[in-house]
């Protein structure tokens, strides 16, 4: 009698502690803009235009697409009878001027803690002061933020070595703002370069980076020590995520990584990884940190540790022009 084959034997998967941040992914301003759009759609019927990304995520994008949204670049793209949506970064004052003039129906999805920075900017303005704005040339959220005032009113530093060089009018007389979603050491020490040239300088009464940018930095600090590498699930054009990379990469983790979902890791990069932090930007869903452990468990034996370094529970109002408009589904 012929002894049966021995049962095939599956090699156990190596072991993986992934690290969690706390806080990550949506903050209160991305949710807010996202139910705009949805809210605006339940209001008033496919299609809604939006100008811009609503926020920097293609997975959001896409979804709201399918509900009926349609991305633009510009506003002369959207036809005058249809309502348009602007972006969470906020537009400068000559867009909702133009919507007005072809008497469209606009709702403004501006992050509210970005409409405080194009406040205090007026302000300055109207008290003639120059302005510089800390930030990245060329993102939404700057180029917004430079036409809430007349041109050459501000002048953009984006580093340490732009603020040794920029010449204001009159030191005397001189203001600055930042862009929301910086990075908080980098912003602090090109501060203290302008605070050291002009001692008159006057900043804003409250931080203008938004508690979800330091939040989630401040997550990242916490979680990295100890990990072999970090992935942080963020979109290309995500000021705020690229951030979270540079911040663990800062902080000591070399091997910190930005993906926009599971389908994008280079799995030959985890090679020896035994501690992965993972986190997400605040235009990040959940539901994309959930696929990419999901996608780590079917590579390691996942055990999940929480870094949470505070609680969240930041909520902003709807615009009243969507105040009775039915929740989405």
């Amino acid at each position: 009698m012929t002894a049966a084959a021995p049962a095939p034997t599956t090699a156990p998967l190596p072991p993986l502690t992934i690290a969690l941040a706390g806080p990550r992914g949506f903050c209160a301003g991305v949710d807010r803009a996202i139910q705009i759009v949805e809210r605006a759609l339940q209001k008033f019927g496919a299609p809604v235009y939006v100008r811009h990304e609503i926020v920097h995520n293609k997975f959001v994008v896409d979804s709201l697409r399918a509900k009926g949204a349609v991305f633009v670049d510009d506003l002369a793209q959207c036809p005058a009878d249809r309502p348009v949506i602007f972006s969470a970064h906020g537009v400068p004052k000559s867009v909702p001027a133009a919507a007005e003039a072809r008497q469209m129906t606009w709702v403004d999805a501006t992050c509210p803690l970005v409409s405080k920075v194009h406040m205090e900017a007026e302000r300055h303005a109207d008290d003639h002061r120059q302005l510089i704005l800390i930030g990245h040339a060329g993102h939404p959220e700057v180029i917004g933020t430079m036409g809430q005032v007349p041109d050459g009113a501000m002048l953009l530093v984006e580093t340490v070595a732009d603020a040794e060089t920029v010449q204001p009018h009159d030191p005397a007389a001189l203001a600055y703002v930042t862009q929301t979603t910086l990075s908080v050491d980098e912003t602090a020490d090109i501060v203290a370069v302008l605070r050291r040239r002009f001692p008159q300088i006057q900043g804003p009464r409250k931080e203008d980076i938004c508690y979800a940018t330091t939040n989630r930095q401040a997550a990242v600090k916490a979680m990295v020590e100890g990990c072999d590498a970090v992935l942080v699930i963020g979109a290309p054009n995500s000021s705020n995520s690229k951030r979270l990379v540079e911040v663990a990469r800062n902080a000591g983790c070399s091997r910190s990584l930005l993906v926009q979902r599971a389908a994008d890791i280079d799995w030959s990069q985890m090679d020896g990884v035994r501690r992965l932090g993972l986190t997400a930007g605040a235009s990040a869903p959940e539901v994309l940190v959930e696929e990419v452990i999901d996608a780590c468990r079917e590579r390691f034996a996942v055990t999940l540790e929480h870094v949470s370094v505070t609680e969240e529970n930041v909520v902003f109002k709807l615009p009243a022009i969507l105040a009775d408009a039915p929740a989405a589904e």
